[in-house]
């Protein structure tokens, strides 16, 4: 299993994949990598010399902010939005879409598990708000 930039990238797939392990690499920029390296993109990751690896890592770090810079950027973007007040950073303080998605019925992955309102589906439940009301 090799490691680059901090990452253990899979050794037993084919290095186009296993590059995209690392956090601001994708598909497109893989196979760039690769090209400038030229470096077989069929080869696995545990096949690659140590050569082939420091030029991976040297292409990545003079062309690419990836893992930590990345994140850290990212996260900076959204606390600035939040500071001044956008309505992005509004949606993001509240943890929801921001990107105009409909919310109504979708939507989940932001908003967490559904909460229902209003009904008690539970029977004891139900029971026990009758006997407080009849009380009352």
């Amino acid at each position: 299993m090799p490691r680059l930039m901090g990452i253990d990238v899979p050794g037993k797939k084919r290095i186009e994949y296993s590059l995209r392990y690392i956090h601001g690499i994708g598909p497109a920029r893989a196979k760039m990598i690769l090209e400038k390296t030229q470096i077989d993109p069929a080869k696995q990751a545990d096949d690659l010399t140590a050569e082939e690896i420091r030029a991976i890592i040297a292409v990545i770090q003079e062309n690419f902010r990836v893992e930590g810079d990345l994140r850290r950027e990212v996260s900076q973007n959204i606390r600035r939005l939040i500071s001044i007040g956008s309505y992005r950073g509004s949606r993001h303080r509240k943890g929801l879409p921001c990107r105009g998605q409909r919310t109504k019925t979708n939507a989940r992955t932001r908003k967490g598990t559904k909460r229902t309102v209003g009904a008690v589906r539970d029977k004891a439940a139900r029971a026990a708000i009758k006997d407080s009301a009849s009380k009352a």
